[in-house]
């Protein structure tokens, strides 16, 4: 629903800044006026960073990459909501039309240990890159497209696969978990690749190694509140977090590694 009529926007933004890893840091208040409703959340930044660099200020540090809403890397929270107030939506692809003239915007980085503060509203996610490299993958030779097609999947298991595998790892789970966990995002891995035929050589391994390599980065454990999976932008469901359950303990009872 639009809160925003086609005027543009008078707003106030309060936005963390800090220069460093090491640093301290601060929200500090920034007046915005003219802003388009058609404006995408990002694009308001620009404007922001453009008045800034014009005074001789510093720009406000802030992650993006594609802008499409395909990659996640844009994520923070605005007025303490990942991704902002809408459902399924990247920050990017976040419009001004849904706030109202005269509103305050408060914008911070993802809260969490495991994703440090590298400037701004830039953190650090390698964490999930380590536990991607743990067991994330499949190791064996499954050929070309024709070869791999040869393999008939039942309908319901490929549908289960692909809902997972829409993870785009952007963080947004972690940041709005009142413990920072993960369990989310290794889920969605462990549970793509344990429903295909194809990811069955290492199933075991794969959970087992996975969930070290989370509880090593010292992400939160679950308590099931369910907002990782409204923050979600890919609607990522709770139930690969019982799949990822079921996963470790069968492999905890039964696998050599």
């Amino acid at each position: 629903m639009n809160h925003a009529s086609s005027a543009n926007l008078n707003l106030t933004l309060k936005i963390w800044r800090q220069a460093g890893p090491t640093a301290p840091g601060e929200l500090k208040t920034y007046p915005l006026t003219g802003i388009s409703p058609d404006m995408s959340f990002l694009e308001m930044l620009d404007i922001l960073n453009e008045h800034l660099i014009a005074k001789g200020e510093e720009p406000v540090a802030f992650d993006h990459d594609c802008r499409e809403g395909i990659c996640g890397t844009c994520g923070v929270m605005i007025n303490g909501q990942a991704h902002g107030p809408d459902s399924a939506t990247t920050t990017c692809q976040l419009h001004m039309r849904r706030f109202r003239d005269g509103d305050t915007i408060v914008i911070e980085p993802w809260h969490a240990k495991a994703f440090p503060i590298v400037r701004d509203l830039v953190v650090d996610r390698s964490a999930f890159d380590r536990i991607i490299q743990s067991g994330g993958y499949v190791s064996v030779n499954t050929g070309n497209a024709p070869d791999a097609n040869t393999t008939l999947v039942p309908h319901h298991v490929q549908q289960d696969a692909m809902r997972a595998a829409a993870c785009i790892g952007c963080g947004a789970c972690v940041a709005s978990c009142k413990n920072a966990s993960a369990m989310l995002f290794v889920s969605a891995k462990v549970s793509h690749l344990a429903n295909l035929p194809q990811g069955q050589g290492e199933r075991s391994k794969r959970v087992l190694r996975m969930v070290a390599a989370m509880d090593a980065e010292k992400f939160g454990n679950c308590t099931n509140t369910g907002e990782c999976e409204a923050a979600c932008p890919a609607e990522i469901k709770l139930t690969n977090i019982a799949q990822l359950n079921r996963e470790y303990i069968k492999a905890s009872l039964f696998s050599t590694e």
